[in-house]
Order: C-alpha cells, then sequence, then structure tokens
C-alpha cells in the first residue's frame, strides 16, 4: 500500500512549477553549451549485466525472460559510465548524456532513488579540462536561472568566483589536522593504524572494525566536507588510489589518483575521473571492491566483461558525473532534491 503521493496536488505543484521549469531552462542551456563545442548527445541503456562495482553503490535487480522462459538477472544501472566508454573504445571523442539512474537505499533531501545524471567524456584530454567544463557550467547555470548565488541549508557560494583546488590530503591537513598521505604506502595500499592514531590523538572515533576506508569516510564526511564549496566552488582533488576505483594514477605520485569531486555549498554535485584504461588494473580493483561490498552488506555485483574487454581499446580520456537534479536545485533555489524532480517516486507505508 502506498502513501499518498502529494506532487501531483494541484496546489503542491504550483508550489513547485517554477523550480520545474528553472530545471527545464537549465537542461536546454546545458545542451546548447555541449552542443556549441561538439559533443555528441547519446543515449546508454539503463538495464545492464553489472550496475557498476563500487562497494558502497546499491543497485535496483531485474531480471530479462527468454523466449523460452528462463530468468536472466539484469540491473537499473547506478551510472551510465560502463555505456559511455563502450562509445569512447568505439570510436567517440567527445560525448554526453542526460541518463536516468537508479540508486537503491538512497532518500532524503539530496538523494531520491530515480534521478538524473549528467556525464561527459572527453577522449585524449585531461581532466584538468574537466575542471574547466565545471567553472563554466556553474556561471552557466546562475545565468540561466536568474540568481545571484547558491544557497543551501544556511551556507552561500559565488558560482561566478573561480574554484578553489584543494587536494584530499591539504583538506585533511587544514580541516582535521590529519597527515594523510602519511597512511598510504609508496604502492599505493594503505596503513589503517597510522591514521587510526592520529584519529585517537585527535579523539576522532575509532572502532575496532573500522577499515581504512571506513575512517577515511568519518573524516571527509564530518570533518572535511562541511567546508567545502563555502563562499566559492571546491574542487576536491587527488583522492587516494585506494578511494578511486575508475581512475589513473597521478604520474607526480603513484598514492593518489586522477579525481577529483566539486561542492557547493557543502553539497557535492559531480566526481570526476582520469579514466583508468588498464583492464587488468582494472578487474583488480573491482574484485576488491566486490569483497569489501560482500563483507559489509553480504552481496556482490557481477562484473561487465564487455566492459573490462572494451578498455583494451579505450584511448585516454577524462570523464565526469554531474548529479543534475542538486545542481537544478541549488540554480532554482529549491529547498530539496524532490522540488525539481517532476515526477518523484511513490513513498511505500510500513
Amino acid at each position: 500500500m502506498t502513501s499518498a503521493s502529494p506532487w501531483w496536488q494541484p496546489h503542491i505543484h504550483a508550489d513547485r512549477r517554477p523550480f520545474l521549469m528553472g530545471r527545464n531552462k537549465l537542461m536546454v542551456a546545458f545542451r546548447a553549451w555541449f552542443a556549441e563545442r561538439d559533443f555528441v548527445e547519446v543515449e546508454t541503456a539503463a538495464l545492464q549485466v553489472s550496475p557498476g562495482n563500487e562497494a558502497h553503490l546499491h543497485a535496483f535487480e531485474t531480471q530479462a525472460l527468454t523466449i523460452d522462459g528462463r530468468a536472466l538477472p539484469f540491473y537499473l544501472h547506478t551510472s551510465p559510465e560502463f555505456a559511455a566508454k563502450k562509445l569512447l573504445a568505439a570510436g567517440e571523442k567527445r560525448l554526453c548524456t542526460f541518463a536516468h539512474v537508479w540508486r537503491n537505499r538512497e532518500r532524503g533531501p539530496l538523494h531520491h532513488p530515480e534521478f538524473t545524471m549528467l556525464e561527459w567524456y572527453r577522449a585524449g584530454e585531461t581532466y584538468d579540462q574537466l575542471m574547466s567544463d565545471c567553472a563554466d557550467l556553474l556561471a552557466l547555470a546562475v545565468r540561466t536561472t536568474g540568481i545571484d548565488r547558491f544557497r543551501f541549508a544556511g551556507h552561500e557560494c559565488d558560482p561566478f568566483a573561480e574554484p578553489e583546488r584543494l587536494t584530499v590530503a591539504d583538506a585533511f591537513t587544514r580541516h582535521a589536522q590529519i597527515d594523510l598521505l602519511a597512511t598510504i604506502l609508496p604502492d599505493g595500499t594503505t596503513d589503517r593504524e597510522a591514521l587510526a592514531a592520529q584519529m585517537r590523538t585527535l579523539g576522532l572515533s575509532v572502532s575496532d572494525d573500522d577499515t581504512w576506508a571506513d575512517l577515511f569516510s568519518k573524516v571527509i564526511v564530518g570533518k572535511v566536507e562541511p567546508h567545502l564549496g563555502q563562499g566559492r566552488a571546491t574542487i576536491l582533488c587527488e583522492y587516494p588510489v585506494a578511494e578511486a576505483a575508475l581512475a589513473r594514477r597521478a604520474p607526480h605520485d603513484a598514492r593518489v589518483a586522477e579525481r577529483f569531486e566539486l561542492y557547493a555549498c557543502g553539497v557535492e554535485i559531480a566526481n570526476a575521473f582520469g579514466e583508468l584504461t588498464d583492464a587488468a588494473e582494472q578487474r583488480r580493483r573491482f574484485e576488491m571492491e566486490m569483497a569489501e561490498k560482500a563483507r559489509i552488506y553480504g552481496e556482490r555485483y557481477p562484473l561487465d566483461e564487455d566492459f573490462l574487454d572494451a578498455l583494451a581499446i579505450m584511448p585516454d580520456a577524462s570523464g565526469i558525473a554531474l548529479g543534475f537534479d542538486r545542481l537544478a536545485m541549488l540554480a532554482t533555489g529549491a529547498r530539496r532534491i524532490e522540488d525539481v524532480i517532476w515526477t518523484t517516486v511513490a513513498e511505500y507505508a510500513p
């Protein structure tokens, strides 16, 4: 039995409609921006043999029936990334997609089970170019909707100001007084006790069963993220290799990877990579992620063997996933993500 779904009630729709129209304007403007730069807009299939292989992403599972009635497992994708990279392998140079994606176990002011992911990829170009793209699109967003700045949860951010570029290691030093790189070995493997010891010295919570990744997440969420994107956007870059399963290592330091996240008003908006194209290394990382998923959640997802085969011929590239609904929310002044989604998923009564 479903609870009443209020979005279709006329007075609720009247309140939401200005935000929804702002979303539409934003999509038109962004499509024009990409077209002017010779991007090809593509559509990717939502049904995939693997929804992605990150430990903490949860998918919606379904099945396809063959003509003779056999059931084959499929998943609604959590990102169009695997399909988009196959298109890069096929020969596309610049592509973008506004993809509906699905993530389970997620609902709140900044999360919705079904949402729109804007992804774009540049073959033969570095992830530094994606940083410039982000700055351009933030400014375009507010020019399109007519607001002067982003505001959310008491925070403000000037989208016309040049984003701050901050490494994860520098963010840990600045906001948590932790030497993160001292907890990562030269080959990129992590030292759990080294991080735990620093956290205990600072009085931060450490549980006996916390892994290095658990501790890293505690510091990011509790100490770092609240300070990001305040006044101007923040590009948080050079993530530890252990926290960048799909990104290549940085050429200047094997402990970190070419991954960045974009923040405004403390809200994560985008996640970008200098793409990993080593199929053997990608398989190793996926298997590690799925082992961690099995340890924590008791389940794992299959690997997309076609994707791993495609990596063998995929060119060097950079790619980024931007939460379009979150950006629309900030650019229209909406207070929650469901105000910028035309028809929301029903909530279920217990």
